[in-house]
């Protein structure tokens, strides 16, 4: 069966599953063949499980078939990028220094995926160690609207394979918004959680205080359903909301002040203020609002990740430092220079930032905003940099104050690329800020 896994949703994929129209041996082979035919010119993969996924989706199929039905994404293809721990199945993190790594345990998000009957097809490339540099012995991956140009990093892979129609969904991590960097540049969805919501228990850390693990897809209802299954039992306060036009209405958004500025490209603007308007017309209410702090965030991330990583990387920037791509080594070496003063002033900023963006989900529902001034480059900026701290300017700051954050398309912008268009909300609000993008993808299309 021809299927069309550009427009075929998580959902569409499940009623045909359960109709008997449809395999998850049809879908998973479907996607192997997409892989084969277009990821050499991508580079999305970096280990793609065949065989293993084939047997998983016969499995998937019996079970289905018995009666054995665990859910949503039962019989659904799912890629892990390549910092989340996979027994049996090596785990890189884009570097030489892991090549030959083959964890003995799945990481908690893994066993979760499993337990919901989710097919894992392989591990995506990224950027080495999550760390904003692509390393040789790896390299780009290209964003598969225009493979001249990156597909974002660091969730690099899960990204363009998600919007390559390789994959339906797909889990990543973001310290900076390296899911939403990319989800913007590729036209996909992608969530930065609340902090700790998803287990971080066997994904390779860059950052333990300002990491997340979340999840990849075509649309927001599909991120929706797999934040569910990344989340399993463990507890959550976000509201459920239907997924349609009217949950807009009435609706607060906030237009933070200090989230526009001259950095952002003309066309991305554009397309900002068209989704500002599809908002409008869907009867959400834009008010205006201000975060006085955020003038100082592009200073405060590299503080506080550079030396974290290195306290990660200690051992091996001694005993290995030629096998890290020069310009990791170089981000590494920098960390070391950060005083200890600084380390401890950028976590006080990080409470003085939590606390102006709570006073402003006091009077609206969610922030809104570009998710990147720009759309892809050629290449990815480096994180310590002036460019990397732009790239960052929006999606950082939720990183350092812990609340959600999504990105989804809201149209072309420069070269008829995407641009992306953010929404934050108050902590634990991630299912309700999910619903709420959902809605706005329904109103633009």
């Amino acid at each position: 069966m021809d299927i069309d896994l550009a427009s075929a949703t998580v959902a569409d994929l499940g009623a045909a599953y359960r109709s008997g129209d449809l395999s998850p041996v049809d879908v998973v082979e479907h996607c192997l063949a997409r892989i084969d035919e277009r990821d050499g010119e991508i580079n999305a993969w970096i280990t793609v499980l065949g065989d293993p996924a084939v047997a998983a989706a016969r499995e998937a199929e019996r079970a289905l078939a018995g009666g054995d039905d665990r859910g949503p994404l039962h019989g659904i293809p799912v890629a892990l990028k390549d910092n989340v721990d996979t027994a049996g199945v090596e785990t890189t993190c884009a570097s030489r220094i892991l090549r030959g790594n083959t964890p003995v345990a799945d990481a908690d998000v893994a066993v979760r995926l499993r337990e919901a009957g989710a097919i894992l097809l392989g591990k995506t490339n990224l950027l080495e160690f999550a760390y904003g540099i692509v390393h040789p012995d790896f390299g780009q991956c290209n964003n598969p609207l225009d493979t001249g140009r990156t597909s974002g990093g660091s969730s690099s892979g899960s990204c363009a394979a998600v919007a390559d129609g390789m994959v339906p969904l797909a889990v990543g991590t973001d310290t900076g918004g390296s899911i939403r960097v990319p989800a913007a540049y590729c036209g996909v969805a992608g969530l930065k959680p609340t902090y700790d919501l998803v287990s971080r228990r066997g994904v390779f850390p860059l950052s333990w205080s300002l990491d997340h693990v979340g999840p990849i897809a075509k649309t927001a209802a599909d991120a929706s359903a797999l934040l569910r299954a990344l989340v399993g039992d463990r507890p959550q306060t976000a509201p459920e909301r239907p997924v349609d036009g009217d949950s807009l209405r009435g609706l607060r958004m906030a237009v933070v002040r200090e989230h526009l500025g001259d950095d952002i490209r003309p066309g991305v603007r554009a397309a900002f203020d068209h989704a500002l308007a599809h908002l409008e017309g869907a009867e959400a209410t834009l008010v205006e609002a201000s975060v006085t702090s955020l003038q100082y965030a592009d200073d405060a991330l590299f503080p506080i990740f550079g030396p974290e990583a290195v306290a990660v990387h200690d051992e091996w920037m001694r005993s290995r430092p030629e096998d890290y791509a020069p310009m990791t080594r170089t981000q590494l070496e920098l960390g070391l220079l950060v005083p200890a003063t600084d380390y401890v002033r950028a976590q006080r900023y990080r409470s003085l930032l939590r606390s102006e963006f709570e006073a402003v989900f006091g009077v609206a529902d969610a922030v809104v905003s570009p998710t990147v001034a720009w759309v892809a480059p050629a290449e990815d900026p480096a994180i310590a940099g002036d460019e990397g701290a732009i790239e960052a300017r929006r999606t950082g700051p939720y990183n350092l104050t812990g609340h959600p954050a999504v990105s989804v398309s809201c149209g072309a912008a420069e070269d008829g690329l995407p641009a992306g268009l953010q929404f934050a909300g108050p902590w634990m609000s991630d299912l309700r800020l999910l619903d709420v993008a959902a809605a706005y993808e329904e109103v633009r299309s």
